[in-house]
């Protein structure tokens, strides 16, 4: 059975017959008063063809690699020609205005592939991340195959960008920025990603050295855009982890559109699998919209809505860790009493008003409100035993406990309550000086009402001794003396916070585009501006605090026989805390905590080329950070715990790879790499790794047809990221524990059948109705790797040692996945 999976797996590989796949070409024409034009013939010299609907949309396939000519025409209007040469796979976006007058002007193309590589941004097709699933739920799964982005929790949708932690990450929505939750410590808790990845027209990615519009966060930008709908549509998606629906309309005479979806997740697919056996209710649910309404050519207000509902509850029973070596197999048995019931609810609304003042002038007013209560309830008590295993093959007892090395107990105690308002009003805008040239400015204010309170404690006992805190003055003589002092919790935390933060932020940029002897050039040039206030109960000394960030970029793509670009960032980036930075470990508020600054340098490369006259490109980056005024954290599965102290300093430098194209005729793979090192400094003591030093990394996306049945197709979805320093108990000093974790290693493998493929027209009924029809399984870590992200540590009592056992992630898992489009 295993060879057959293998040879299965390796005939997919290799399949490569070519299979015609198209370019695409959309948009909306419109007259001299900037309405739509219905009913425009759309033709080419190919033999495709379309016509515009009642809103002046269309969209036209086209064949790649070949000169194509497109052909609009109008009884009423001149006639428009445009050739296009496109990649395969490209979307570009052509807007023609159809003129009454002999002449015809005014034509807008805008390739967003040029775009793309001038500003250094990854661009990932929208089908691709509606294909491609994976165990984690968005457009994460896809990060985490780039280069420079490092996710080592299948459960989670948090990353880390070239050296990063999880909070250093923008990330936008129709240009309107969106939060997560403050409040979750492990993957299991976490459900759904925000992105809602059916309704995603555009999605670009930036691992560092981005421009001045985007705001003050260290590591990276992730710039979703949603799409506004050109015709009625409803698509849903159903496995085994849940599902989505999501519906699309526009109205006849083109002024309102919109778009909705609402999702539902289990993971209980997934935490079923771990080790920890229990009873789990994971219940994952959110519904999105976003709207548009063209009150006139001028004049559009959008709206973007959000309700996330999140419900974790856990009942742990018992759980069995094998670990060590094959001569010295060591077990670890714990069993549970107790339960955790943790809950999020998040609601997020935002209104864009744009006004098109005329062809070169567009301004923007946005104004958003951003609501979490959230909870993290548990009591559990877990009594463990630890011991030598049995490894006599044959016994009836093989792989059980035989003699207890250590027995001990631990009770975890939290009621955690957190509740977040946070309001953002903003004005933007960009004015076209001439084709070539384009300033872009904002001005933003926010209000953050921070609620919260924080009441921990564990208590560990080993052998009948309660152990006191490794920083507590007092010793305890046990057993050789009685201990007449107070009993005191391995760790207590108790705060109470009422915190208001206060943000002004600018920024204004110049983007100019020219030619400089044979050669093009880009450049842009900007500078931002944060002020902000702490402040609240008990808090009396914050004072405001104002950063200066600016930033540029330059490209250069030479007049070579070789289509190369070159390209260099620089610039000083900011940022400024956010309440979780401002919170020590005791759980109190520091006001004057400053921006964590950090200075970029990133040098890229891009070289497209032809093999197998197919297209392929090499992306090279290179980049170096210089960060001073650091905030020292630790790191607790994915809850950041910060010193709120700028003790610090620290660096970070690497090479990224990115190597992408038509490895299989039709599709789209990529294979990349990274490397990376990142150290921190705390109060001069010495540079140590940071707990993201992810070392090297690899990662591969590809995808395949069995060439004889084309809509038989398939992803592998490879990850290899070496050990981070981590794995401490949470009270540790980082300075003595700086061993890493083991490798993680995934490969999640999907394979999919289009029953109905939506460049195919068929004559059966039931198959006419749909657009789209897929059915699918998926096998999440094929080759069954035991991966870990945290340790947990237990003391033999009889040694005075400490073992780190591994928390293993997800085995081997098993999904079916059924996709429509109506």
């Amino acid at each position: 059975m295993k060879r057959l999976h293998f040879i299965l797996i390796i005939s997919l590989l290799i399949s490569g017959l070519s299979f015609s796949q198209s370019a695409i070409i959309r948009g909306v024409i419109l007259d001299e008063g900037n309405f739509p034009i219905e009913g425009v013939n759309i033709t080419t010299n190919t033999s495709e063809g379309t016509a515009t609907n009642a809103n002046g949309f269309y969209e036209l396939k086209i064949p790649f690699g070949v000169d194509v000519t497109v052909t609009f025409t109008h009884v009423s209007h001149k006639r428009v020609e445009q050739k296009f040469n496109l990649k395969n796979g490209q979307e570009i976006e052509y807007n023609p205005v159809m003129l009454m007058d002999i002449e015809q002007i005014a034509t807008v193309v805008i390739n967003t592939n040029t775009r793309q590589s001038v500003d250094g941004v990854t661009s990932i097709s929208p089908q691709m991340i509606r294909t491609i699933k994976g165990a984690q739920p968005g457009v994460e799964n896809i990060l985490k195959t780039l280069p420079g982005v490092n996710i080592s929790n299948e459960l989670s949708t948090q990353y880390s960008v070239r050296g990063g932690n999880f909070d250093e990450n923008l990330v936008y929505v129709n240009e309107i920025e969106v939060y997560r939750p403050f409040l979750i410590r492990s993957g299991n808790q976490e459900g759904l990603s925000f992105v809602n990845t059916d309704m995603v027209h555009n999605v670009d990615f930036s691992a560092g050295g981005f421009q001045a519009k985007y705001g003050d966060k260290l590591s990276s930008v992730l710039d979703i855009t949603y799409r506004n709908p050109v015709d009625f549509g409803i698509r849903t998606d159903l496995s085994l982890l849940g599902g989505s629906l999501t519906a699309e309309t526009v109205s006849k005479d083109g002024k309102f559109s919109g778009i909705a979806g609402v999702r539902y997740r289990d993971n209980s697919l997934l935490l079923n699998s771990l080790e920890t056996e229990g009873n789990v209710e994971p219940v994952f649910a959110d519904a999105q919209t976003y709207l548009t309404y063209r009150f006139s050519s001028k004049f559009h207000l959008n709206f973007l809505g959000n309700i996330s509902l999140n419900k974790y509850n856990f009942q742990p029973e018992n759980r069995q860790t094998n670990f060590g070596t094959l001569q010295d197999p060591v077990a670890l048995l714990v069993f549970y009493d107790g339960q955790e019931k943790d809950q999020y609810q998040t609601y997020f609304g935002a209104f864009k008003a744009n006004y098109f003042a005329s062809d070169d002038l567009t301004l923007k007013l946005v104004a958003s409100a951003y609501h979490t209560t959230e909870q993290e309830y548990f009591d559990i008590l877990a009594q463990y035993r630890l011991g030598e295993v049995n490894t006599n093959i044959g016994d009836e007892n093989l792989g059980e406990v035989e003699f207890s090395e250590g027995i001990g107990s631990q009770l975890t105690h939290a009621r955690n309550d957190l509740d977040a308002f946070i309001v953002n009003a903003e004005h933007r805008g960009d004015y076209k000086i001439d084709d070539e040239s384009t300033i872009e400015w904002s001005v933003k204010y926010t209000h953050e009402d921070i609620r919260d309170r924080l009441v921990e404690y564990e208590v560990i006992d080993s052998a009948g001794f309660s152990i006191r805190p490794p920083r507590f003055s007092e010793p305890n003589p046990q057993p050789y003396e009685p201990f007449e002092g107070p009993l005191t919790a391995f760790e207590n935390i108790r705060a109470t916070n009422r915190v208001q933060i206060n943000r002004l932020q600018a920024f204004a940029q110049y983007s100019k585009r020219t030619n400089w002897n044979d050669s093009e050039v880009f450049y842009n040039a900007g500078v931002r501006t944060h002020s902000w206030t702490v402040g609240g109960d008990g808090i009396s000394n914050g004072k405001t605090q104002t950063v200066i960030s600016p930033r540029a970029q330059f490209a250069i793509k030479p007049n070579w026989n070789k289509d190369m670009l070159f390209r260099a960032a620089a610039g000083l980036y900011y940022q400024p805390p956010f309440y979780r930075e401002l919170r020590d470990s005791s759980g109190t508020v520091q006001p004057n905590v400053k921006a964590q600054q950090s200075f970029h340098v990133v040098l890229g490369n891009e070289y497209s080329f032809r093999i197998w006259d197919r297209p392929f490109k090499l992306v090279t980056e290179a980049y170096y950070k210089g960060m001073t005024d650091v905030n020292p954290y630790t790191l607790e599965n994915v809850r950041i715990r910060y010193s709120a102290d700028n003790n610090a300093e620290a660096y970070a430098y690497g090479l990224d790879l990115r190597l992408n194209g038509e490895f299989v005729p039709g599709t789209e793979s990529w294979f990349s790499f990274g490397y990376l090192k990142t150290e921190e400094n705390i109060d001069d003591r010495g540079y140590i790794a940071r707990p993201t030093d992810q070392r090297l990394k690899f990662g591969a996306l590809f995808q395949d047809y069995v060439p004889n049945m084309p809509d038989l197709k398939m992803y592998l979805n490879l990850v290899y990221n070496t050990g981070v320093p981590g794995g401490s108990p949470s009270y540790a000093d980082p300075y003595n524990y700086q061993l890493r974790l083991r490798d993680y290693r995934r490969a999640d493998l999907g394979i999919s059948y289009e029953l109905v493929n939506p460049e195919k027209k068929y004559t059966s009924k039931w198959k006419a109705s749909f657009k789209e029809l897929s059915i699918g399984f998926e096998i999440y870590n094929m080759f069954n790797n035991q991966n870990s992200i945290t340790n947990t540590w237990v003391r033999d009592v009889y040694s005075k040692q400490q073992f780190a056992i591994p928390n293993f992630l997800t085995p081997r898992v098993f999904n079916i996945r059924l996709s429509a489009r109506f």
